[in-house]
């Protein structure tokens, strides 16, 4: 008798045997079951899951083993490959292989519902004509030739704003298409993957290409998937989320902005989807290509040490210099409303001459801190250890970890004092005094606040093109990628604010923001300038800034992490535990601390429970607990033996959740 090995959408380790129904018993059609869709009885339930393997026995005695309701003969079944890559996802970051396969899968694709098989009309041909590719400059010609035609090679591809990464991916799509291969492009955020799309699009405009994030219909998302394991879809360009995209002759991954934090899931599964885009191509003995112009310590440590490839694009194509950067010492120069003298001169030059200037801030809002002067009350959220931030545009306090909104209070709740205060700025309060100092201006905001949905950052895009504004406040949602040739002057505002983060990558996170939201300036014919305003320019990281040299940044900041024994010297894994009740929280994860200790090698070091940097949130008490070795391997083996013990505990009716985060990024 022959099983079906079914991974199920549970929270639960390991894989489900049920018998094959009697149609599909003998062993010529059960070859073909692994990767089908189909429908089984679970727990008073019918739920959908994958077959991933026949077995001839089960550990289970025969008279309980349940039968499989249905199988999806119409679905193409998942080729190996995809049933590796979500195995080896299960494996590496020790979340049940039910879960991945849930996560990896589109909405939609289930045994049941086939709404999304009408065909989307295809171009007229596959070919990968190109249309009117620019000639490429020595520099993009020789990081091309430094990526294999074939065979596993991953290259980082260093480039400075403005130097044709793009290009260079476009070259290459180019030649894998012309290869009969298939390419997976990966971007950190919506915004850059459909910017991505749309130039392989025009570059390709008679190849089939798919896009894929979290904003598509359910039923794009299906189709392109479809597409994509029939072999119809040539190229699939999306968020992390298009990792799992079932490539049936995929032959070259593309990863732009490869440090971006973006790429690592911080719910639920928490896969990071550039490290596992690099096992993917490991897997398939396929090249990939890792883009940035400030790369993550990992890919940088490993292009300094010959495991990567390291192509190098130092000059930008269009515009003949690099941006001027200069600092201005807040501590001599009266801030108004968070502007000095010298940026508000430089911003009316640009208005004068006609030019864009973006103004940044990496904070939305007006104000992050509502309180009373007199008595000490804050505005904090009732939910989350926070403050909460005044929004301008709905008079709201809105909390930005787990979304509360109260309504604004008109007098103190603890003193009655009636006279409020503001303090700090975020977005929209600079926006308020960038209109007083400039009234004839016109401003355009770029935050979550204002550009919800991908649609209003095209207007904003198609705006800025027309020269239809005169100043950009904005987020981080403006330091990648984009591209204004009229804009001539970015001026950085508060940021010294993460210059002395907890985290020990926030030197890391904050260079590469600042680098990224400079090289917005004089990407065209037109000179640029940046101006960073500073109470500490003297510091070592605004000194490589200045320079605009990432790698004497990167070799200081790891050479810091070596001696500290840091990543990428170490690794680490996280156990996160939130619960209602405090009390809850810390119990369980002592006594994980214990049954950890019992297990752990001398390779492995266990360190005490300690409160999450957001103690509560949503009101739910959080803590962790770190694990740290020198060694991979010895802290894979250690994490093995510890989760399945982890599984095992009884946990008291206490609503209490627990997650383990290998290669952790947020404490």
């Amino acid at each position: 008798m022959e099983f079906a090995r079914v991974a199920v959408p549970v929270r639960l380790p390991g894989l489900f045997d049920y018998r094959l129904p009697a149609p599909v018993t003998d062993s010529a059609s059960a070859e073909r079951l692994p990767g089908r869709m189909c429908r089984v009885p679970f727990a008073g339930r019918e739920l959908d899951g994958v077959i991933m393997e026949i077995v001839d026995r089960s550990d289970i005695p025969v008279e309980q083993v349940r039968t499989v309701l249905e199988i999806d003969e119409d679905l193409p079944s998942l080729p190996k490959s995809w049933r590796d890559l979500v195995r080896f996802v299960s494996d590496y970051y020790h979340e049940p292989l039910g879960e991945v396969v849930a996560l990896a899968l589109p909405a939609g694709w289930t045994a049941r519902r086939k709404r999304w098989y009408a065909p989307r009309p295809l171009p007229s041909s596959s070919s990968p004509a190109s249309n009117g590719a620019p000639r490429l400059t020595a520099e993009q010609q020789s990081a091309c030739a430094q990526v294999p035609d074939a065979g596993y090679g991953a290259t980082l591809l260093q480039g400075v704003t403005g130097s044709g990464k793009t290009e260079v991916y476009l070259s290459l799509i180019a030649r894998t298409l012309a290869a009969g291969q298939q390419v997976l492009v990966l971007a950190p955020e919506i915004n850059l993957a459909e910017q991505l799309h749309r130039a392989v699009s025009a570059r390709l405009p008679q190849v089939d290409s798919r896009l894929v994030h979290s904003e598509r219909a359910k039923g794009d998302i299906a189709r392109a998937w479809l597409a994509a394991l029939q072999g119809e879809a040539k190229v699939v360009v999306g968020t992390r989320l298009a990792l799992f995209a079932p490539l049936s002759e995929l032959g070259l991954i593309v990863v732009d902005e490869e440090h971006d934090a973006s790429y690592k899931q911080q719910e639920g599964v928490r896969y990071h989807g550039r490290d596992m885009a690099v096992w993917r191509a490991h897997l398939l003995g396929i090249p990939i290509v890792l883009g940035s112009a400030t790369p993550s310590m990992e890919s940088y440590r490993h292009a300094t040490s010959g495991r990567y490839r390291w192509a190098r694009l130092p000059s930008r194509v269009l515009a003949p210099n690099l941006p001027r950067i200069t600092c201005i010492d807040t501590r001599r120069e009266q801030l108004d409303g968070g502007i000095t003298p010298t940026l508000r001169a430089a911003l009316e030059q640009r208005l004068a001459r006609a030019e864009q200037s973006l103004v940044f801030l990496n904070r939305r809002g007006y104000a992050p801190v509502m309180h009373c002067r007199f008595c000490g009350w804050l505005a904090d959220c009732r939910h989350c250890a926070a403050h909460l931030v005044f929004h301008a545009s709905d008079r709201r306090l809105r909390c930005h970890h787990c979304g509360a909104v109260q309504s604004l209070p008109r007098a103190c709740p603890d003193c009655g004092n009636q006279d409020l205060q503001l303090t700090g700025r975020g977005t929209q309060r600079l926006e308020a005094q960038l209109a007083a100092l400039f009234p004839t201006a016109r401003i355009v905001r770029v935050d979550r606040d204002s550009h919800r949905r991908p649609a209003d950052w095209a207007a904003t895009v198609r705006a800025l093109e027309r020269g239809e504004a005169d100043l950009l406040v904005g987020t981080q949602m403006l330091a990648k990628g984009h591209d204004f040739p009229k804009l001539t002057l970015v001026g950085i505002v508060d940021a010294d604010s993460a210059l002395f983060a907890a985290d020990f990558r926030g030197p890391e996170r904050l260079f590469a923001q600042l680098m990224q939201v400079a090289g917005r300036a004089g990407r065209a014919h037109l000179p640029g300038e940046v101006m960073v305003q500073t109470g500490r320019p003297d510091h070592p990281l605004y000194a490589a800034l200045l320079s605009q040299d990432y790698d004497l940044f990167a070799r200081e900041e790891l050479s810091h992490r070596q001696r500290a024994g840091l990543p990428p010297y170490s690794f680490q894994a996280l156990l996160v535990a939130d619960a209602p009740a405090l009390d809850d929280v810390t119990d369980f994860l002592a006594r994980a601390a214990e049954s950890a200790r019992r297990i752990a090698s001398a390779a492995v070091m266990v360190y005490d429970p300690v409160p999450m940097r957001l103690a509560r949130r949503a009101g739910r008490e959080r803590a962790q607990l770190l694990i740290e070795s020198e060694h991979r391997p010895a802290l894979q083996g250690f994490l093995r033996e510890w989760v399945t013990a982890l599984h095992g505990q009884r946990l008291r009716r206490s609503g209490l959740r627990w997650r383990v985060d290998v290669d952790p990024l947020e404490f």
